[in-house]
């Protein structure tokens, strides 16, 4: 029997039954059931498991849509002959027109799972992906997987196969680093445009920064291959980032526990800038040799790396403050704003001349975990992944949800998708679309 009190609460009538403490509404039996510790391993009704299950049935119901092949525009009445003749009248200007266009390819991607090839049969599909970053090209991925003795293993996939059947995914053994889980990484370009990558490993303690050429990563013979150029032992690090403008040529910077690092690679010159707070996310100008940090207090700050260091002086010049941890950031192209995403699951983009909040997108979620943005001005697209393992696309021309993509995996802290998204994936020739990492499998959702 019901407690008396319940029906003050609820009316099989009311479409938002009141939460009560300790009970579970089930809308299916429309009645309550009471909710036992959630540290009895028996106990089929705690709230986590619950929530659990909710999350599992709309993933399920939300790939069965796909499948059907039922994507629509989350925009009425928009499709590529209304479009087309909107144009052709003049009532649409061509940017407009072209993205919208791009609106449409991106409800329309199918997804389609890529068979992972590799030169050593024991290496494909037997780690978990954790983090994948293309090149500025697209034509490689560096890839990082996780291990289960503990560490990582890194590789290269080479995108110029995208085109046909599969892609091949090149993966070695780095004895370097099989033993330290990676936070962070950034491709970088010493010698020539993308040739190296900056990667923060941790450890128990001490952390350690290092920065490996790609060509480590190849199906050359083990014994031509280039050794590390550059290692050393840091405090725990959040994030890191190259600089591409010449002011501040051959340097990176890291992000650690209340501090910034700046390393020139070349004559191993290093800079210190304190800071109040553990600095989660970076990104250098290349307009300028600036650099803007993204902290754990929420703060946003940027220096100038020409500054020489003197005990007192207070580095910081653009400050922006988020009300919770900034766990990614993305200068724009014309340098005059910078995005950004907190532990909240508020994406902001701000203007950098005013220090103001523009626009805000909403529907990302994110609670703890250190996830990236990913912008394509070109084809004025933001993405994200959430913490709820949903990949979010959304319009930057005025924050409109586009796309929500379900993950091909059940929901769980260790199956966070990381994606890679761009309208030349393999190159110049390349194809458009959205690449995914999910556990041991790689998806390729491409435009029709």
């Amino acid at each position: 029997s019901y407690p008396s009190a319940f029906a003050t609460f609820f009316s099989p009538m009311s479409p938002h039954p009141e939460e009560l403490p300790g009970f579970y509404y089930d809308p299916e039996k429309n009645r309550y059931f009471r909710l036992l510790p959630g540290h009895n391993n028996h106990n089929p009704l705690t709230k986590d498991g619950i929530q659990h299950k909710a999350m599992e049935c709309k993933r399920l119901r939300l790939l069965e849509e796909e499948e059907k092949q039922n994507q629509k525009t989350t925009r009425a009445g928009l499709n590529s002959s209304v479009l087309l003749q909107k144009r052709q009248l003049g009532l649409l200007s061509s940017t407009s027109y072209c993205r919208y266009i791009h609106e449409l390819k991106v409800n329309c991607m199918q997804r389609r799972k890529i068979e992972i090839h590799s030169p050593d049969s024991s290496v494909a599909g037997t780690n978990n992906f954790k983090i994948i970053v293309a090149d500025v090209a697209c034509e490689r991925i560096f890839t990082v997987n996780d291990v289960e003795h503990g560490g990582c293993k890194y590789g290269i996939i080479n995108l110029s196969g995208l085109g046909k059947e599969s892609l091949t995914v090149e993966m070695y053994d780095n004895l370097y680093f099989t033993n330290r889980k990676v936070n962070s990484v950034c491709w970088a370009s010493l010698t020539h445009p993308d040739s190296h990558l900056c990667l923060m490993g941790i450890a128990e303690t001490p952390g350690c920064a290092s920065l490996l050429p790609a060509s480590l990563f190849s199906s050359t013979n083990p014994g031509d291959r280039p050794g590390m150029l550059c290692s050393f032992k840091i405090s725990t690090a959040w994030s890191c980032a190259w600089c591409l403008n010449p002011q501040a040529d051959n340097c990176f910077s890291t992000g650690l526990t209340r501090r910034v690092l700046v390393t020139n690679v070349v004559t191993g010159h290093r800079q210190t800038f304190g800071t109040s707070s553990d600095v989660l996310a970076q990104q250098f100008a290349t307009q300028t040799p600036v650099l803007y940090n993204g902290c754990r207090s929420g703060e946003i700050f940027s220096i100038d790396v020409r500054q020489r260091n003197r005990k007192g002086q207070s580095w910081k010049a653009t400050r922006l403050f988020h009300g919770s941890a900034v766990t990614s950031i993305h200068l724009m192209e014309a340098e005059h704003y910078l995005m950004a995403a907190d532990m909240a699951g508020k994406i902001k983009l701000w203007d950098l001349r005013t220090a103001k909040c523009v626009k805000q997108y909403k529907g990302h979620h994110n609670e703890y975990a250190l996830l990236p943005l990913h912008v394509n001005e070109e084809e004025g697209l933001l993405i994200a992944v959430g913490q709820d393992c949903y990949t979010r696309i959304w319009s930057l021309q005025d924050a409109h949800l586009l796309r929500t993509i379900p993950s091909p995996h059940p929901s769980s802290k260790d199956a966070i998708p990381s994606v890679v998204f761009s309208s030349r994936l393999g190159g110049s020739r390349g194809v458009p679309g959205l690449l995914m990492a999910v556990k041991q499998d790689l998806y390729h959702f491409s435009y029709n």
